[in-house]
This record gives C-alpha cells, structure tokens and sequence, in this order.
C-alpha cells in the first residue's frame, strides 16, 4: 500500500498537470507583445492586430456587445478552463481533494498578488469579492457612539448601506461630501477631504476609482493626510486592480479592498484585502475565528466551507494579465473609452461626467444627455442592437455608464457611439 505522503505527493503533481493543459492563448498572447516591446502602450492601444490575439482568447458571445464589464467581466478561456479543472479535480472527494490537495495550494496565489501589489504575503487575505473585504474593513473597526466615518455621496451603495447599518447600531455619525463629476483636479478632490476632517473623524473610507464615473482619487495623498493626524483610512479598490498599474504599498493606506472578477478577469467570486501588518491583530474579523488566528491575516478568510477552484484560478487570470501587460492593457482602455466618447460628447445635449485627464480615469466612462431617460435609453440600446451598457441614477446626475475591456472590439464601441448619434439626432422612437 502506498504511502499517505507518497500519495499526496502523486495527486498533486496530477493537479499540477492538469493545469498545464491549457489552449493557446498564452502563448498567442506572448507572441504579439514580443513583437511590440519596443513600441509604446499608447501606440499598441491602437493596433487591432495585436488585440485581435487577446480578442480570440475569450469565448464570448459576440451576438450582443457587453459594455457593462464595470460589473463582472467573462474570463479568458485559459481561466475558465482552469477553474473547471480543479473544481472536477475537487469533486473526485471533496474532503480529500479540495480540502488537503486544492486548498493549501492558494498560498501560491497569496504570494503572487501581494509581490505584484508590493505588500507583505502576511498582509494580504483572499475573498470572494470586493464588498467582503471591504465589509471585513468596515464591521470590524471598533468606534464609539458620535465618532465620524468620512466619505463620499458618491461611494458604492452597498458600503454605504454598511456604514448606515452601523449609525443605527453603534451610534456613529457618518458624513458624505460631495464633489463636482468631472473635478477639476485630483488636488480638489484632496482640498474637499481635508476641509471636511473634524477632531472626531476617525475614518475615512473612499473609492480608489469610483464606480459611477470612473473617477480615480489621490490616494496617496489622502492616506498620508489621514496617517498624520490618526485617522483610518479604507479604500475601496472594487474596480481599480487590473484596470490601470499601481501599487498598494505607495499608498500608505490600512485597508485596501478589491473584487478579481472585474478587471483581472479572474472567475467569480474572487477578491482581496490588504490589511497593514500592526492592524490584524487587534481588527475583528467578519467571521470569528479561533485564537490562534488572531494575529494571523488568515482570520479574514474563515468563511467556513467554500470551492478552492476559484481561487486557485487568479494564477491564470494573472498569468493572462501580466503577459499583456499592465501599461498597455491601461492605454487600451483609454483608448476604447475616448473613442467612443470623443465622438458623443461634442454634442451640446451630452453631458461628460468622466475626466479626459488619463491620471483620473481609465476605462469607465459616464455620459448623461438632456431630456433622455437612462433606463429608456439603456433599454433602448438594448432593442435596437444588443448593446449592454449600465443606467446611472443618482441624486447628483443620470446618465449612462460604458465600461468596455480587453476583449471588446472598435465595432463594438462603433456601434454604441452610432446608437447614440442616433438617439440624439432622432430621439428614443415611441414604442407600439
């Protein structure tokens, strides 16, 4: 009889195997940005040849246009393939394999992103999305009645429902500031934190990039602001990793939380939070956990039972990104973003809600326009030709939110732009 060792060693060199049989769209995708080293992101932004290589690397129905991957983005083949394999590889005995041959295994996926993001492997806890994470930061910081949360009328919904949940509960004061959309500047958007600070402020909690226009903040800044005068800093980071290049470590902040299965492309259900080394301990955790846990970032992470296969699939999903590159797959969405909107917003009825400045915006762009309905014109959009885009109302503006990625075409973000001209010119037609 083989031993136990013997046979772990054997079913995890077969798991190893398994996801090495990929197709090949890495290696696709090698070829082409070998070929382009020496040209800049700027310039491969506008080379459809070369996005034509990452474009067959998702099996996506090209029937409808999704420019709604701000929500959730389709994986590449090789994710998704990934991820099926270890989830068939689980299925063989959960208890065994998923538990004993799967799960130790995301200790890789640890390493990866918290080299890629600049932090300390101890620092950083795997989650099933970025309001997890983010919920973890926020349920866990001890405050007392009238202490004040920060932030901002135009944070995401459910982190606010969060903070909300905590006035009635505990008794806190949460205030939201609010600022123009587009700013004028980072330094504005920085001014407004600053001058909303109280000797009772003892978190700011904000968006790295906001999910409404695509604003991206001075985060640095802000935490650096925030540090000198002792207070906690959260940054919702849902839809900035793998949008555009960073690093969490030159931010300075104490919690920074994100989603994978928007811009890394990672399977869904997948997400992180970094939490700076001397919080962990004394941070209550969403889920307790033992007491041998309590100076571990791993207490984050105790959600009881759960696949392994998600997470053990961000290795591809990195694996993608990281071939493309960061700068270029940045400009690209640039790219996309501008070239519909260029075309759209010199009509005097189109209202830009998204900075042309590239240090404040990447891929999301929002657009209102006079005396159109976003969910008539998203609907619209929708009956007229297949194109998902995503309606914006807020107490502060409407519009709609386009959000295209890697894998959409110029066809695509042509037949939006088209769709609305359209619109503008002709108006929603009346339906029968």
């Amino acid at each position: 009889m083989r031993s136990r060792r013997r046979f772990l060693t054997t079913a995890t060199l077969g798991v190893a195997g398994l996801a090495s049989l990929t197709d090949d769209a890495i290696a696709r995708v090698a070829a082409a940005t070998r070929g382009a080293a020496d040209r800049s992101p700027e310039d491969i932004a506008k080379d459809e040849s070369f996005w034509r290589e990452i474009q067959l690397g998702f099996a996506v129905d090209r029937s409808i246009t999704n420019l709604n991957n701000g929500g959730v983005c389709p994986s590449p083949r090789v994710v998704h393939e990934a991820f099926k394999r270890y989830l068939d590889v689980s299925n063989q005995s959960p208890v065994y394999h998923m538990w004993q041959v799967l799960e130790p295994n995301k200790e890789t996926v640890r390493r990866r992103l918290a080299a890629n993001i600049g932090v300390d492997v101890e620092e950083l806890a795997l989650t099933r999305n970025a309001s997890e994470a983010l919920q973890i930061a926020q349920l866990g910081v001890d405050l007392a009645p009238g202490d004040e949360v920060l932030t901002t009328t135009q944070d995401y919904g459910r982190m606010l429902d969060t903070w909300e949940q905590r006035v009635l509960r505990d008794k806190i004061v949460l205030k939201k500031i609010q600022f123009p959309v587009p700013p004028p500047s980072l330094a504005d958007l920085a001014s407004r934190v600053e001058q909303a600070i109280t000797p009772k402020t003892k978190v700011i909690h904000f968006c790295h990039i906001t999910n409404l226009t695509g604003q991206i903040f001075p985060v640095r800044d802000i935490c650096r602001l925030a540090r000198s005068r002792g207070i906690t800093t959260i940054v919702d980071g849902a839809h900035a990793y793998a949008q555009f290049p960073f690093k969490v470590s030159d931010f300075e902040c104490d919690f920074y939380g994100t989603s994978l299965h928007k811009w890394l492309l990672a399977p869904v259900g997948t997400g992180f939070l970094y939490v700076r080394r001397d919080r962990i301990a004394g941070h209550w955790a969403l889920t307790p956990a033992g007491s041998t846990l309590k100076g571990n970032i791993r207490k984050f992470e105790e959600v009881g039972t759960h696949p392994a296969a998600n997470h053990l699939a961000i290795a591809e999903a990195f694996l993608f990104h990281d071939t493309i590159g960061a700068e270029r797959k940045a400009a690209r969405l640039r790219y996309l973003r501008q070239r519909w909107a260029d075309r759209v917003a010199a009509n005097p009825r189109a209202k830009y809600y998204t900075s042309n400045d590239p240090a404040q915006a990447c891929a999301i762009g929002t657009m209102g326009f006079e005396g159109i309905d976003p969910a008539k014109l998203t609907a619209h959009l929708w009956d007229r030709a297949r194109v998902i885009v995503t309606p914006i109302k807020h107490a502060e503006f409407n519009g709609i939110r386009v959000t295209p990625n890697v894998y959409t075409t110029l066809d695509e973000v042509d037949t939006l732009a088209t769709e609305l001209e359209r619109v503008l010119d002709r108006g929603i037609p009346a339906t029968a």
